[in-house]
Order: structure tokens, then sequence, then C-alpha cells
């Protein structure tokens, strides 16, 4: 597949929902890693992003203004040893509970399936990072309803050994606005990743349709040492 531009790509579509983007930097040094929420709805958009431990949860902007918190208060992210995990939803515990205990990201995301919000049916999204003896690797997973049949669960894995520098996967939940939300379909896209978190984070950010969205989390691990670098934008302030 051909290795397209980050920024197009979000420009390009209003509303990709929540998505992930998991690569190298392009000096080859830094695992790279964003997670980014969208919204339409109030309760959607009055959120924020915060750190908790190594990793982050979202929490209501306004508490008083929250109306229903089961699909959109969660953590994306947490870290288990020198595995970084990132979804959309409360799949990230499932996912770090499991592996906990020796199985297998596929084997974790075999217990869950795609969201229950009808009509949409909201893929679930999911990505993994490995950092071991300077060697990195990940994965990521989508679990969605089969074209809108909620009696049916499509899974799918994709792994990436020793990724490229200069180059991530990008993995989010619709391919544009509508009613129902059209998921996304086919392989992780092929991105850019340029610059240092600065910079990354910056051109997603920037790029993401400005009345759409929520927040942004960004991180850059060092593969030789482990050591990270995070950035969390948040529209809410």
């Amino acid at each position: 597949m051909e290795k397209k531009s980050l920024a197009q790509e979000l420009a390009g579509n209003a509303y990709p929902g929540r998505g992930i983007v998991i690569g190298r930097s392009a000096d080859a040094k830094h695992a790279v890693v964003a997670y980014f929420i969208m919204g339409r709805s109030a309760n959607s958009r009055n959120r924020i992003f915060v750190e908790d431990g190594e990793g982050i949860r979202t929490q209501a902007f306004d508490a008083a203004k929250m109306e229903d918190p089961s699909l959109v208060i969660y953590a994306p992210v947490r870290v288990l040893g020198n595995k970084t995990i990132v979804t959309n939803g409360d799949q990230t515990d499932t996912i770090y509970e499991l592996m906990d205990r020796q199985q297998t990201f596929e084997q974790a995301l075999r217990t869950r399936k795609f969201e229950p919000d009808a009509p949409n049916y909201t893929p679930r999204i999911s990505g993994i990072m490995h950092i071991e003896n300077g060697g990195y690797n990940f994965a990521m997973s989508i679990l969605k309803s089969n074209n809108g049949d909620p009696s049916s669960c499509n899974r799918y894995t994709f792994a990436y050994e020793n990724p490229a520098a200069g180059e991530g996967r990008f993995i989010h939940t619709y391919t544009g606005d509508g009613n129902p939300l059209p998921s996304f379909e086919g392989e992780p896209t092929p991105v850019g990743i340029e610059g240092d978190i600065d910079a990354f984070t910056k051109n997603v950010w920037d790029n993401l349709n400005g009345e759409n969205k929520v927040s942004l989390f960004v991180r850059y691990i060092e593969i030789a040492s482990g050591k990270y670098e995070t950035r969390i934008v948040n529209k809410n302030r």
C-alpha cells in the first residue's frame, strides 16, 4: 500500500471519530503513538484527557453536564511492563488484565466485540506496542459488526514487526460522517510520521476537524531506553 500523508487523511475526513496512529519516528529512535477523540454530541464533546499513572483516562470537562458515561469515560492508554496499550474504550482494561495473566492481545479481544450503540455499532479499535532489548513491534485490531448486523462480529488483527522509520499505521472508527456512521474498512492506512513530538502533535491536532475534535494524546518512546515523552491537547480548557 502507498504511504499517505497523515495530514491529508485527517483533513479530508470531517468525522473519523476516534483514531489511533502507531509507528516509528523518522530518525528511527522512537516508537510513536497518537490517539484522538472527536464528538458530535454535547456529551461526547464534554471531555478531556488527563494523565493517570503511566497512561491516561478521559474525564468530564463539566461534571454537571455529563449525561451517560458508559461509552465516553474510560482509560485509553495503559502501560503493562514493556507494552503500551491504546484503545478507544474500556477494552484497554480487558487487554491489560488478560495479558497480565499471560493471554495474548488477540485472546483478550476475543472476549469483546463492537460497541452496543445501535445503529452505529461503533468498532472497537485497539493497538499494542512492544519494546524490548532495542527491538520494537506493534499490532492493531478492529472489532466491527458485519455491515451493521449486530448478530455477527468481524475480528481483524494486523501485526507489524520492526516498523520502518518515518512510517506509521492509522486506524479509526468511521470512514466519514453519516447516519448511521459508516465503519472503517480495510487495512490500517500507511502514513508518514515526521518531526519531533511537538511537530507531530501539532500536525495531527491542526488537521483534525475544528468543530468535532475533542482531545489528543501523543507519546514518543525511546526504543533504546524505554523513556518517553507525552503531549496532551484538550479543546476544552
